[in-house]
């Protein structure tokens, strides 16, 4: 861990340390779901989990096991090695920028404004397209992250001797 060298970085460390564990808690997440997503793309793999989904003896009301299903086998097992390939991609993102910012360097501050301020607009779109509250929590998360950041990166920073 470094110290503050500066009045502005210890004022903000806390914020910063709150963001850093954000981006670390999507970054294991992502993790997760390329294990899962390299896993299903092996043909067996896949093949189990749809035929355990479609043999599951739980009361779904909703369809909603039968549309996963469907998704599933339309998607079938060859998408799942891009899908685990971009998750890594982004883990690594994430885990730059929560690294980055625990360590208080002021290139992950611009690094975490410009990743998360370019899918600001994506966001929207997600919201219009298709509401729900968790998109707008998501969506709202993030622009106070970034104006954050803006602030802080936009104060003079120190350099260490």
């Amino acid at each position: 861990m470094t110290k503050p060298v500066s009045e502005i970085e210890a004022s903000h460390s806390f914020g910063l340390r709150v963001i850093a564990v954000y981006e670390v808690i999507k970054t294991l997440c992502l993790l997760c779901v390329a294990f899962v997503a390299f896993g299903l793309h092996q043909e067996q793999n896949f093949e189990r989990l749809v035929h355990t989904l479609e043999h599951l003896s739980l009361q779904d009301s909703s369809g909603m096991r039968w549309r996963l299903v469907q998704l599933l086998q339309e998607m079938g097992p060859s998408k799942f090695m891009a899908i685990g390939i971009v998750a890594l991609v982004y883990a690594a993102i994430f885990a730059t920028e929560g690294i980055g910012l625990w360590l208080r360097k002021h290139w992950a501050e611009w690094f975490t404004v410009v990743a998360t301020g370019s899918l600001i607009p994506v966001e929207v779109y997600e919201v219009f397209h298709k509401f729900n509250w968790l998109k707008v929590g998501a969506l709202i998360g993030n622009v106070v992250i970034v104006i954050y950041l803006i602030r802080i990166a936009m104060q003079p920073h120190h350099k260490k001797a």
